[in-house]
């Protein structure tokens, strides 16, 4: 307990400056006698922290200490080092840091990940919109956006990005959006211009939606597909939504969002997609579905 504290003690004063006994007292939870003793023990183990006294005395560090390697565990310098090759990945740059901590604590990283962030095909702008995200973000910048809703009307907003955000095998943007005077998630791919705005913004937390099991505009569907889709079914459902049928084919009981994309999501996956329920859904599906072919027959 006591090893532990001193390395807190350090981080504490490596990262305010200067700090009170009293002070270090208090957020330990222990005694200003049993900071003192700490103190002695720090600079017996060759720390160089001091105490001044008077008006503005207090318990120093030295100018230009730096924490020596040795006391990181392998364990440790392992996730140092696998932090800084993730940043490297998703910023599909190489890096020196990477090699200077490697030399530094005497081991080696593996090259385990990478992180392509952009479409096939599409590789130039997705990536460079990822970068001009992430700068918006860190630099607290406004940003404007030309945006597909979901019925593919393109408008134009303002919006504080705030986070990129996976989910669900798509990237979003959460943001505070200025005309909507709300927040907002937004799809990546279907931000098709941006521009980083002179305006600056204060920092926001973003204010997630509240979570319910029967969300607006969501009904249940069930849905049957053969056993030689299976690999799609996984990758769009989860394994609590799927029943495994005694001929390998598969039911799927999901709650979903009744709008045009869940027509499309449907279709995509052509005759193999067998609608239960709700008959209206298998209706707008099929009628969808006579339009395709209407508009592409030869």
């Amino acid at each position: 307990m006591q090893e532990t504290r001193l390395f807190k003690i350090v981080y504490y004063l490596l990262g305010k400056g200067q700090a009170t006994a009293p002070e270090l007292a208090k957020k330990f939870e222990v005694s200003a006698r049993t900071i003192y003793r700490d103190i002695d023990a720090l600079s017996g183990a060759g720390i160089p922290i001091y105490t001044e006294t008077g008006r503005n005395g207090g318990i120093y560090l030295m100018d230009g200490f730096v924490l020596d390697k040795t006391i990181l565990s392998k364990e440790e310098k392992q996730e140092i080092l696998t932090a800084v090759q993730s940043i490297n990945a998703m910023q599909n740059t190489s890096s020196q840091a990477l090699q200077k901590l490697s030399a530094m604590f005497c081991t080696s990283q593996e090259e385990w990940i990478e992180i392509d962030f952009s479409r096939w095909g599409n590789k130039g702008s997705d990536n460079e919109k990822f970068d001009f995200l992430k700068r918006a973000i860190l630099n607290h910048k406004a940003v404007k956006i030309h945006y597909a809703d979901t019925y593919g009307v393109i408008g134009e907003r303002t919006v504080w990005p705030l986070k990129l955000y996976y989910k669900a095998k798509a990237w979003y943007l959460k943001a505070f959006c200025t005309k909507r005077q709300d927040f907002r998630l937004f799809k990546l791919n279907r931000i098709l211009e941006l521009s980083i705005l002179d305006k600056s913004f204060s920092c926001h937390s973003f204010k997630e939606p509240p979570d319910s099991t029967d969300k607006e505009g969501e009904i249940q569907v069930i849905l049957r597909f053969p056993e030689e889709v299976a690999y799609h079914v996984y990758d769009e459902f989860d394994k609590t939504q799927i029943q495994r049928q005694e001929d390998g084919s598969l039911i799927v009981s999901a709650k979903m969002p009744e709008d045009k994309w869940l027509t499309g999501f449907l279709l995509s996956f052509g005759a193999l997609a067998d609608i239960i329920s709700p008959i209206r859904l298998k209706e707008a599906v099929a009628k969808q579905a006579k339009l395709i072919y209407e508009k592409n027959k030869t």
